[in-house]
């Protein structure tokens, strides 16, 4: 406060001195000026003069937070215009509200405490005006008002809790992490916005600079003892300052070091395997403890007893570290039963440097027990090759295959055939395992013949063991001398008729199915010599064929067909006569062909073309035959002139009433006729439904044949064995009582007992002719069908 006060009464004398020095100079000035504007004014021919005016103000300033009572004087603004209806205002974002001026004097007062943290200028423009009409005496001026700084804040940190890592075991002075605290005091003021830190909590392992970076203050911090420390650090101001403190929670973590090494959980292990484990499976598993973290475990087995490391290998899980104890090679549990070992874990990435002398190894014993299992046979000897000449018939063994049960039990072995190339029974293997030929071998079909055979235990029941184990046996076929060369038909050999002698017509080569050394060779020849050809010998297993005499008669041949003799010199050596077909042909005087008759092609069907185009041929026949019976039979039943179950099913179809007596389409009423004329009669069969006595009617003979049909009818149905009974038959017969018409149906007229005479309807004329026909009198005869 006294501070204050001293710079408020400095702040004043200056105010004065600046007014007086502004009166003295202020003549000066305007004495200059006017005699430049009447210059102006001169050279201008204006008669007009202007006197310059200033402001004139001390710097204002103010400190922050002041006790004193408010107002606090501020400053004071000056102008150098003498009028006296002057006013002073001003103008600005806290114009009016925070400050205010005298309008007489112009001394600017704070009507509120100022907080420099908040803000520390004001930026505010002077007027002065004539307060008669408000004009403008002067023109406005911007001058700022700055606030002094007191420390009156204290240093916060920018977070409440700091976080840090650094690894185990580091060295004294190591930086983990900096720590940041903010005073909101003037940095320009000397130990306002100063800061110190210091380590309240933890301060033991632990310690921080000015600068807020906490360093190890202990070097053997061990993540494995403890990994999370959490200190406490303290902000305040700078010594001699007196000002309040913040805090801030830092948690340091410590990151893990490779320092320690693995440990067994057992110091022995014990593992069972059946002896048909596959090389490279899984025995077991062995288990060590790493107190440091997953990336910094690197666990190495070694065998440090017993000589099977030929036997066993052990390597690390990378994701488990566990040992991973696998067979190099198959394990005979006739051989060897039980193996015993001891192993020894390390870690070869271990730094060096923290390293605790002292520590025992890490060893661990293994017993691995070899159990017995039923295992397929053992062949002895893989593969098995044999040889054989072809075509040989007097071989008929080649050999056998053995096999041997690897087990105490020492069963017999069944050989048993499984797959063969080429397929088909060239190669047999008995039950004993002896390798048979049922027929000789063809080199030419094929140079090697393969199976594959398996060998199984028989049982002591007698059956055979579901285990089995393969052999491949590889026949080779020694080529003989049994095929002949052929000749390599050439492109259609020409020759001009007028072509001279020695003329080469064509170059001609052989192929000989058997096995051709390096040093053989075929002779070519000509049957005979009586003709117009010659063959000269290349001696590179070819021959050409040429002209021998020259001028060739079309019109004796178009074509010469020449036997060329083809010899090898295999053991025995063989001769094939092969036939050459040359053509006579135009030609030009140049020699090139002009016109040649085109060769008949041979055309061949093979004998699985022709026995399809037989099958197809027998089938069509077949259907044929089939086709003609049921026409044939159709045909027989048309005999009669309609069949009984065409007459059948007219009978039960026929549900209506038709259309009269000009209907004459809807029934055909001379099929039933032709029944009886004809005299058809239906042979007896005994029925399988009951038989229906009718009781007799008076059959009346006026009433026609239709009642007598009708009934021969109805017993066919009711005896018949083939068809269903055809009970449909009452539904023309009841035409409901409702009706006032009688009924006209045909059959319920024929076994009533009404003694109408149906001859009138003769007398209707040709409309009701059917009726007369159906109805009318005849004379009464046995109706048979």
């Amino acid at each position: 406060m006294k501070l204050g006060h001293l710079g408020l009464g400095l702040q004043k004398k200056m105010s004065h001195l600046i007014l007086l020095f502004s009166l003295f100079l202020a003549p000066a000035f305007a004495d200059g000026r006017s005699q430049k504007s009447t210059q102006n004014l001169c050279s201008n021919d204006v008669s007009h003069k202007r006197q310059k005016r200033d402001w004139i103000w001390n710097q204002l300033h103010i400190q922050e937070e002041l006790d004193t009572p408010l107002p606090h004087h501020v400053g004071k603004i000056t102008s150098s215009v003498r009028n006296k209806n002057a006013k002073y205002i001003i103008e600005g974002e806290f114009a009016n509200t925070i400050f205010k001026v005298e309008e007489t004097s112009g001394d600017v007062y704070a009507f509120e405490r100022l907080d420099r943290e908040k803000k520390a200028e004001y930026e505010l423009t002077a007027l002065i005006i004539d307060r008669t009409n408000n004009r403008s005496l002067e023109r406005p001026s911007r001058f700022i008002i700055k606030v002094y700084d007191i420390n009156d804040n204290a240093p916060v940190f920018v977070h409440k809790v700091f976080n840090g890592s650094v690894p185990e075991m580091s060295p004294v002075g190591t930086s983990v992490t900096k720590v940041t605290a903010v005073d909101a005091d003037d940095p320009t003021v000397s130990g306002h916005a100063t800061v110190t830190y210091e380590v309240t909590t933890g301060g033991e392992y632990f310690t921080i600079d000015d600068s807020g970076v906490i360093y190890t203050k202990e070097p053997n911090l061990d993540r494995e003892t403890k990994s999370t420390y959490e200190i406490v650090v303290q902000a305040k101001d700078a010594p001699g300052f007196s000002g309040d403190s913040s805090t801030a929670t830092v948690i340091i973590a410590l990151s893990d070091i490779n320092d320690n090494s693995p440990e067994f959980k057992h110091s022995s292990f014990h593992f069972k395997v059946p002896e048909n484990v596959s090389v490279g499976g899984e025995v077991g598993r062995v288990k060590v403890e790493d107190i440091d973290e997953p990336q910094h475990r690197n666990t190495r087995y070694s065998f440090i007893q017993g000589e099977f490391r030929d036997t066993f290998d052990i390597v690390a899980n990378p994701y488990t570290n566990e040992g991973i104890i696998r067979p190099k090679k198959p394990l005979d549990f006739e051989a060897v039963s039980e193996y015993r070992f001891s192993i020894e874990a390390t870690d070869p990435t271990v730094n060096l440097r923290h390293f605790k002398p002292g520590n025992p190894r890490s060893i661990a014993s293994v017993v691995i027990e070899v159990t017995d299992v039923d295992e397929p046979p053992v062949f002895r000897r893989l593969p098995y090759e044999f040889k054989v000449r072809e075509n040989h018939a007097e071989v008929k063994t080649l050999g056998s295959v053995h096999a041997e049960d690897p087990d105490a039990a020492k069963r017999k072995i069944r050989y048993i055939q499984r797959r063969a190339n080429p397929n088909g029974d060239y190669v047999r293997v008995s039950n004993s395992g002896v390798i048979q030929l049922p027929k000789p071998l063809d080199r030419e079909f094929s140079s090697s013949y393969n199976i594959t055979v398996a060998a199984v235990e028989i049982l002591e029941d007698g059956r055979l063991s579901d285990r089995e184990s393969h052999a491949h046996v590889h026949v080779i076929v020694d080529d003989v001398n049994d095929n002949a060369p052929e000749l390599l038909s050439p492109e259609e050999p020409r020759v001009c008729e007028n072509a001279a002698p020695g003329k080469v017509i064509v170059r001609i080569s052989a192929v000989d199915k058997d096995e051709t050394s390096p040093r053989g060779f075929f002779r070519y020849s000509l049957a005979t010599e009586d003709s117009n050809f010659s063959l000269i010998e290349n001696y590179d297993n070819t021959a050409n064929i040429t002209v021998k005499y020259g001028q060739f008669n079309r019109e004796l041949a178009k074509f010469h067909y020449l036997p060329v003799l083809i010899s090898d010199n295999g053991d025995p050596d063989l001769t094939s006569t092969n036939t050459l077909l040359i053509s006579v042909c135009k030609c030009n005087e140049k020699g090139n062909f002009t016109f040649c008759e085109e060769r008949a092609k041979q055309v061949g069907v093979s004998i699985q073309a022709l026995v399809a185009i037989f099958i197809c041929i027998f089938t069509i026949i077949v259907i044929v035959l089939l086709i003609l019976l049921r026409r044939r039979h159709k045909k027989d039943l048309s005999g009669l002139g309609r069949s009984v179950a065409e007459i059948h099913e007219q009978l039960v179809t026929y549900d209506e009433e038709g259309g009269g007596e000009m209907d004459t389409t809807s029934y055909d009423v001379s099929v039933l006729n032709s029944v009886r004329k004809n005299g058809l009669q239906a042979e007896p069969a005994p029925s399988p439904y009951a038989q229906v006595q009718k009781p007799p009617g008076n059959i009346t003979p006026g009433a026609g044949g239709m009642e007598m049909m009708i009934e021969v009818k109805k017993d066919e149905a009711d005896n018949d064995r083939d068809l269903l009974p055809y009970d449909t038959l009452h539904i023309y017969g009841y035409e409901g009582a409702e009706s006032i018409a009688e009924s006209l149906s045909s059959l319920g007229s024929g076994s009533s007992d009404s003694d109408i005479d149906y001859d009138f309807l003769n007398d209707w004329g040709p409309r009701f002719k059917m009726l007369a026909e159906l109805y009318g009198s005849e004379p009464s005869e046995d109706f048979v069908y």
